[in-house]
């Protein structure tokens, strides 16, 4: 897990693999990626690192869990007990932990809507803008009733008891964005979560990754066995694209905008 986390905002994600081999004969030459062991507590598990940086974390539990192939994003926070309480006490489910994971604590749950997420308790950071391609970038929950979903994570997170001067929830480009240290972090958009035509979608934080050419990646990605989801298009963020890994991982890419 990462060493730093800003409380209250996503600070990590993690990919739940059935075979790590196919893991990293994807995503290796798609992103830039290198990997090294890490620890094996809980299963098989890899460190990601792009340009010197560790950017992710690879497990391969999916299989002896019996769970789908999924990206889970991570909220920092100060104390992973009081934390997984407020998620229990707003309808929300706490699944795994809190546990003893490699430098902190970490738990993985859901919110009522049904997207899973995780918490690690681990020693707080500053956030850096220095991040390089092949790191994650953005995170957007893709839910229902998105200002719903922001009541329940601002209330387990203290999105609104934490300093302004760092925090903010607002709205912009149709979605609840959330803010920190003057950055857009994250953001909560509604009205569908793409279910209607793919039943294996459901409610679900979803993790972009920052590349150089959002199409040439696309091209890779095919090549590499994955799948697109979401042609390559303009956002207000920048060019993105959806794709699937070959082990059927939903995850987007994005070229951000100078």
């Amino acid at each position: 897990m990462r060493k730093g986390c800003v409380y209250g905002a996503p600070c990590w994600v993690g990919l739940m693999a059935r075979d790590l081999g196919a893991a990293t004969g994807f995503y290796g030459p798609l992103l830039g990626w290198r990997f090294e062991p890490g620890p094996e507590r809980w299963g098989p598990y890899l460190r990601v690192y792009s340009a010197g940086w560790e950017v992710a974390g690879i497990g391969a539990v999916a299989k002896r869990w019996e769970l789908p192939v999924t990206w889970t994003t991570y909220f920092g926070t100060e104390d992973a007990n009081a934390t997984a309480a407020a998620i229990r006490e707003r309808g929300g489910t706490v699944a795994v932990g809190p546990l003893e994971f490699d430098a902190g604590r970490m738990a993985l749950a859901s919110d009522p809507a049904g997207a899973s997420f995780g918490i690690w308790e681990g020693k707080a950071s500053s956030r850096s803008r220095e991040r390089p391609i092949g790191s994650p970038v953005w995170i957007e929950l893709r839910t229902r009733d998105a200002f719903e979903s922001a009541l329940f994570y601002g209330q387990v997170f203290g999105w609104d008891q934490e300093d302004p001067k760092r925090y903010e929830v607002r709205y912009e480009h149709d979605r609840v964005v959330l803010r920190v240290d003057g950055h857009s972090v994250a953001a909560l958009t509604g009205g569908g979560t793409e279910a209607a035509i793919d039943p294996r979608v459901r409610p679900r934080w979803h993790v972009y990754f920052s590349v150089d050419n959002v199409d040439a990646t696309v091209e890779k990605a095919l090549k590499l066995g994955g799948e697109v989801t979401g042609e390559p298009q303009d956002s207000a963020y920048g060019r993105v694209a959806g794709l699937r890994d070959s082990e059927g991982g939903l995850f987007s890419v994005i070229s951000e905008h100078p």
